[in-house]
């Protein structure tokens, strides 16, 4: 009987579906005619696959046919452009993502995963996700960047909105910044991606000059009043480009990114954020997205030049001209937030519109003080006091000297509301934070000395600049640690004769205060005594104890965005680098461990190169924490945290290099050892496997109770008819391996022993003779057991890393060989080792463990003829194919004999003596 041929799967009914229509639309050998009309049929196939389903099935299914073999050279080229442009679908980007996450080898996990893209979140990693960025937000050559750009903007933007969760809303700004806006050809402005992806955001939060004019948007009614507001982004939008932005700048870990972000916005976030009298609706929207990303620009430009617009900018409602602004922002009827031109109300009442009130200046002021008290260092505090200060000291001369003014300096002069503003700030700035203000006394007292040394202040005791200056004179002199001893006398000497001159004055408190601080002055450091003092420290050690508390507050904050913790962990770089005698080593080391653990690649990557930099200085205190966490004595860690305090390990010894040695490298080899070792025991890990197991055979049977007999197996119901046989079957298999690596009775990951057997092949191959002998020839018996013993196909992993240690060693060696160093100790038992290498190289089941042991036994096989060869002599290439001398100079020397065919014949008396072969003891 004739057996029923097997039903196929919709993928590949699909994939032979393209490959015949595009065997017929691009068959060079057809006629133009018949090219035409299959054309036409194949775009139909192509198009057919319109919604988001059909588009996940259309890239696995062009990605098999661009495989070698599988179609014509010709219709495979034409495939793959197709493929290339899949993201300018509508529903392209989000397919390529989670293809990509589904199938990339560090994403797939369980054989779910491995077999059907993500649907309910994903197993998103670093190096997935790089691939995806690449292959989204690169044009293809025959796509122009203003076609590709526009194609994928909206669709990248919408995943930032989040309403497809927060994992595609990291993806989308990991491509967003890294793959887009990172990179100079497509993210510096004026390009086509800064245009699509920058410009739509910022242009809604702060319009650019000439939107009044030209218009963002126009007039929702057909007849326009002229006397009323023309609306340029209306609140729906303000409010998404501010959740895009905030989500971008939130899951994205690059600083200067956001620099360029966040800097042309300042004083538009610092008006939205403290918006006066915001109902609830209105700060959940507006105001608390503002006021997140002003703190994170803040903390990235902690500077002077950031403080004191925001100082001077306080009432700002918008525009580009402060003093007629263009453009303000506005509340709706239903008391929301939008952007509106002023021009038409200008030109009618001549003056400016939404100006701020004197009670809503005073709502801002105690959030512009919150805000300088959490991200600006006493130095900016200080230096924008006297700025300030300075303002107020010249309109208040001016007032003084002049009872008239000319119509030109009264044009000049500073906004009346301005001024008020910052007077009122001046007085909370000295109520709120004085010791601050006196942290840069140096500068204050200049300006003391400045104030009470004019002509204007020895002539007129009542005038306020005079109180003034009294009151910071005090402020600075009565701060704990003054010493008059370290003020510059051209400073101090203006300051004592003014002091004696009003002291001497007409006002009872002026003079009184006068004198006060005279005597204060001059038995200042009798007071206290500085000679039990201890050193006072230098300007340097001032600015880096700063820098350090402000890195480790942008660290350890839990509300940190990637952004400011990336700043956080440059400051702590930059002061390692130079040096920094304030540095808590032990400190430091806890807070990056704490961030290896938890964070995200981006920073874990970071964490990773300060443990470098420390090692250099501290290497016994940076692999014992490193081993601490890497052996888990505990058993708290996971498999995943491990790996990364292994993959930190390791870069510390090859940081370390030659210095790899002494009581340093012997803990590190045994704790390797004793990793990699079939030994270790894990008591916690057995009793939790034992409950878990417990709880699902609990499980199981309460199921069959139910079902009353075996339970189905539905797992593959949902993929079943897409995935042909052979690929069932290979899942299978890796579910298997991958189900192996895990912890059984308690034992090692196998995972985690690979890792650690691979660490110490390193280390070997970095500083071999630093191990020792102990060390390595235990890891050569450990790697020769593996391979012996642990012959599961689950232990292929492990069986790669063994068979490497040995090519490390040999590598090693010949190394030592070729620079004429004696180790004192070799490789024992070849033969042993050859024929372990020999029989696995025939008969393991993973082929990559094959490949690598005949790379080994030609390296060993070498290697034994390159023992017999001088020092500093190598063979061939050298092992492992590395560089040697080559035998272009053919063999002139065999250890143990006395044999050189190169060295004339010795003569005696004359007479040539024959070459002899003589066997030495």
């Amino acid at each position: 009987m004739e057996q029923p041929t097997p039903q196929k799967t919709a993928r590949q009914k699909l994939i032979e579906s393209i490959a015949d229509a595009g065997s017929k639309a691009f068959d060079p050998d057809a006629t133009e005619g018949s090219r035409v009309q299959a054309r036409h049929e194949f775009d139909n196939v192509i198009q057919r696959q319109a919604n988001h389903i059909k588009t996940l099935n259309l890239i696995p299914a062009l990605n098999t046919l661009i495989r070698p073999g599988q179609v014509q050279p010709w219709l495979r080229a034409k495939l793959k452009d197709i493929l290339a442009v899949v993201p300018l679908r509508p529903d392209g980007v989000r397919s390529t993502l989670e293809f990509v996450f589904a199938v990339h080898p560090s994403s797939t996990v369980k054989l779910s995963e491995a077999a059907t893209p993500q649907k309910r979140g994903a197993n998103i990693t670093h190096e997935a996700l790089e691939l995806a960025s690449r292959l989204v937000s690169v044009a293809p050559s025959s796509v122009p960047p203003e076609s590709w750009f526009s194609g994928i903007s909206p669709q990248l933007l919408q995943l930032l909105d989040g309403g497809e969760g927060q994992e595609l809303v990291k993806a989308a700004a990991y491509i967003i910044g890294f793959g887009v806006l990172g990179r100079k050809v497509s993210g510096a402005p004026g390009t086509a991606g800064w245009r699509f992806f920058a410009e739509p955001m910022l242009s809604c939060i702060k319009p650019p000059p000439g939107a009044s004019r030209d218009g963002l948007g126009t007039d929702s009614e057909e007849i326009v009043d002229l006397s009323s507001e023309k609306i340029l982004v209306q609140a729906d939008m303000l409010a998404t480009a501010l959740r895009r932005l905030h989500s971008l700048v939130g899951s994205h870990p690059n600083p200067g990114l956001c620099r360029r972000l966040l800097s042309p916005l300042l004083l538009p976030l610092w008006s939205l954020s403290s918006w006066p009298d915001a109902q609830l609706f209105l700060a959940e929207r507006i105001c608390t997205p503002a006021l997140e990303l002003l703190r994170v620009h803040l903390k990235l430009t902690s500077s002077l030049d950031t403080l004191l617009p925001l100082i001077h900018n306080l009432g700002y409602m918008g525009g580009w001209d402060k003093q007629n602004p263009e453009w303000v922002y506005a509340r709706t009827k239903q008391g929301e937030l939008q952007i509106v031109g002023t021009t038409r109300m200008v030109g009618r009442t001549g003056a400016a519109p939404h100006q701020i009130s004197l009670d809503q200046i005073d709502q801002k002021i105690p959030r512009i003080m919150e805000l300088i008290t959490s991200s600006f260092s006493d130095a900016d505090i200080s230096a924008a006091f006297l700025d300030l200060l300075g303002r107020w000291l010249q309109s208040a001369r001016t007032l003084k000297t002049s009872d008239v003014i000319i119509k030109q300096e009264k044009e000049d002069e500073q906004d009346p509301l301005s001024q008020l503003t910052e007077v009122k700030l001046l007085q909370a700035m000295m109520d709120k934070f004085p010791e601050k203000l006196a942290s840069q006394p140096k500068h204050i007292l200049g300006l003391v000395s400045q104030v009470l040394g004019s002509s204007e202040v020895a002539t007129s005791d009542e005038d306020d600049v005079t109180g003034v200056a009294l009151s910071l004179l005090n402020m600075v002199i009565t701060v704990p640690g003054f010493q008059k001893s370290r003020v510059d006398p051209d400073v101090l000497q203006p300051i004592e004769t003014s002091l004696d001159l009003l002291s001497r004055g007409d006002s009872p408190e002026i003079s009184k205060t006068a004198r006060n601080l005279s005597l204060l002055l001059r038995y200042r450091d009798e007071i206290d005594n500085f000679s039990e003092s201890t050193t006072a420290p230098t300007d340097r050690q001032i600015e880096d104890r700063k820098t350090y508390n402000l890195a480790i507050s942008y660290i350890s904050q839990p509300d940190s965005p990637p952004p400011v913790k990336m700043e956080g962990l440059s400051l702590i770089s930059d002061l390692i680098v130079s040096k920094s005698p304030i540095l808590d080593i032990p400190a430091i080391l806890v807070l990056m461990s704490s961030l290896t653990s938890d964070s995200e690649d981006y920073i874990n990557l970071q964490a990773i190169k300060i443990f470098t930099l420390i090692a250099s200085k501290h290497p016994k205190a940076v692999t014992k924490e490193l081993l601490d966490h890497y052996i888990d004595p505990k058993e708290t860690a996971t498999v995943d945290t491990r790996l990364r305090f292994g993959e930190a390990l390791l870069q510390v010894i090859e940081r370390l290099g030659e210095t790899f040695t002494g009581e340093t490298a012997r803990q590190v080899g045994d704790a390797l050892l004793a990793i990699a070792g079939r030994r270790g025991r894990r008591p916690k890990t057995e009793a939790k496997q034992a409950r878990d197991e417990h709880r699902r055979q609990q499980k199981v049977k309460e199921a069959e109770k139910v079902w009353e007999g075996p339970v189905p197996d539905v797992s593959d119901s949902e993929e079943g008819e897409d995935v042909p046989d052979k690929e069932r079957e290979r899942n299978a298999i890796l579910s298997k391996i991958v189900e192996g690596w895990e912890s059984h009775r308690g034992t090692e990951d196998v995972r985690v022993r690979a890792s650690a057997l691979s660490i110490l092949g390193n280390a070997v191959e970095t500083n071999v003779a630093g191990l020792g002998p102990a060390v390595v020839s235990a890891g050569v018996d450990m790697a020769v057991s593996i391979l012996q013993l642990e012959i599961e196909p689950e232990k292929g992993i492990l069986r790669r890393a063994a068979v490497m240690f040995v090519m490390a060693f040999l590598n090693a060696l010949d190394q030592a060989r070729q620079l004429g160093r004696r180790l004192g100790f070799g490789l024992a038992a070849q033969e042993d080792l050859m024929r372990t290498l020999r029989y696995v190289a025939e008969t393991d089941v993973d082929g990559l463990v094959r490949q690598h042991a005949n790379d080994v036994t030609e390296s060993l096989e070498d290697w034994q003829m390159i023992r017999l060869l001088p020092e500093g002599g190598s063979i061939g290439g050298g092992l492992g194919g590395g560089g040697g001398k080559g035998m272009g100079s053919g063999l002139t020397k065999l250890a143990g004999l006395d044999f050189d065919i190169e060295k004339p014949a010795s003569t005696s008396e004359g007479i040539g003596l024959l070459p002899r072969v003589e066997e030495i003891e």
